[in-house]
């Protein structure tokens, strides 16, 4: 798929990932919806302007359904259409299982996977009439390997991959291509804020020796994207840390 002109609705694209995802669809031509749970600032969306495209802010919960597809229709009337979904919107609430509340729980999976679920059953009627698309699912490797204290995160990560191979079976014949990206450590404001000596823990687990960065994890999104027979399939962007002989 030529990305030029295709329009692409990210979900928690106001920073981090989604925001590096977001300008590499706009140096490609892209027009973008920029997405997050409260209000865009202008200087954000002055950050596009570079790139001749058209870009959209519209706010609103993934976790609720009915908000979800308001979101997407009014992507709809503003664009013309989403051919491109990316639901990378997502929340950590860490804690032992032990200590975990149902709270902490059930708070992580609404956003990270009920989210998907909701802008993924908003969009998808659209994309199967117009027998072509793509989405793509922000997992992690913790939902492919689990992770101490990430009892939730992990289910919620894990669950997008079994949505994401599911939903690339129903609509595989209708032309839409749905896949997951599984990150390692990305570098992050996240990881900006683990002491030197974590961080040369967590380096010591990566084959490269070294912290993925946030632009490395969006050229594999836009090549997902542009891609005509690639489906049901999840690429970890880890260093090595979950590769199997």
């Amino acid at each position: 798929m030529e990305l030029t002109n295709k329009n692409v609705f990210i979900t928690g694209s106001t920073r981090g990932i989604g925001l590096a995802i977001a300008h590499k669809f706009a140096s490609l031509g892209a027009n973008l919806v920029i997405n997050g749970r409260s209000e865009i600032s202008d200087d954000l969306l002055a950050q596009f302007a570079k790139y001749g495209v058209k870009v959209v802010a519209i706010t609103g919960d993934v976790s609720d359904f009915a908000d979800a597809k308001r979101m997407v229709d009014e992507a709809i009337v503003a664009l013309g259409s989403v051919d491109i979904l990316i639901n990378n919107a997502g929340i950590t609430k860490d804690k032992l299982m032990l200590k975990m509340t149902e709270d902490d729980f059930e708070s992580v999976l609404k956003i990270n996977l009920t989210g998907a679920f909701n802008m993924t059953q908003a969009v998808l009627k659209p994309l199967t009439k117009a027998r072509q698309g793509a989405i793509i699912n922000m997992s992690s490797v913790v939902g492919l390997i689990g992770n101490v204290g990430q009892a939730n995160y992990s289910a919620s990560k894990a669950g997008l991959l079994g949505l994401t191979k599911s939903v690339a079976r129903e609509v595989a014949a209708r032309g839409v291509r749905v896949n997951a990206i599984a990150p390692g450590f990305i570098e992050s404001d996240m990881t900006d804020a683990i002491p030197d000596k974590m961080k040369d823990t967590m380096i010591a687990q990566v084959p490269m020796k070294r912290i993925g960065q946030a632009e490395e994890v969006a050229n594999v999104a836009a090549f997902l994207a542009s891609q005509e027979y690639i489906t049901g399939q999840v690429i970890a962007i880890d260093g090595g840390m979950t590769m199997q002989g």
